[in-house]
């Protein structure tokens, strides 16, 4: 970690800070704080706004847990963002994405040829991959491979696809930055 973690749980110097903390402890019941967790509290006001957002996009989206996940895992792999990978392959994993899935989404070496993801991805997570690799790595998404996403989902699921995209490219550069989990050398 290249600053110090705030001591957990951290002290709080006003009610409001009192509060936002026990937002944040009760995103992570029954577990812990998480060293994401004990980063941003060094800033009440970021932890909350993080909170709320990534809280939202965790839980309160259409997005199936797979393509949620999909979603968040491949950011990490291309960002370099192993914290970020090992807290969510599980989850991955456990929406029913194949061991072979596992291994492709996991290699950010590659692109994953037409082939090889019509054989282990359904179309939907195809293409839900292909747009969450063009919005990580060029930030713009060709219009053919938007029309491919939109052909899967209505508009709030293009709206929630694209938010996921964006905001964990936001929480990968962030640990990646500040080196948090100590997984980023």
């Amino acid at each position: 970690m290249r600053i110090p973690y705030v001591p957990n749980p951290p002290p709080t110097d006003t009610p409001e800070e009192a509060s936002i903390l026990a937002s944040v402890q009760a995103r992570r019941a029954p577990g812990a704080l998480l060293p994401l967790d004990l980063a941003l509290l060094h800033s009440f006001p970021i932890a909350e706004g993080w909170n709320s957002f990534l809280g939202t996009i965790r839980t309160r989206t259409s997005l199936s847990a797979v393509i949620r996940e999909l979603i968040i895992c491949r950011v990490a792999v291309l960002n370099g963002a192993f914290f970020e990978w090992e807290q969510h392959a599980p989850l991955l994993r456990e929406s029913g994405l194949s061991e072979e899935a596992m291994q492709a989404v996991g290699d950010a070496a590659v692109d994953i040829p037409r082939s090889v993801q019509q054989r282990i991805l359904s179309p939907v997570e195809g293409a839900v991959l292909k747009y969450t690799d063009a919005m990580t790595k060029t930030v713009t998404v060709a219009e053919d491979l938007f029309q491919e996403v939109r052909d899967h989902f209505g508009d709030r699921e293009v709206v929630e696809i694209t938010t996921t995209v964006a905001a964990y490219n936001c929480v990968s550069r962030f640990l990646v930055a500040l080196d948090v989990g100590e997984m980023n050398h």
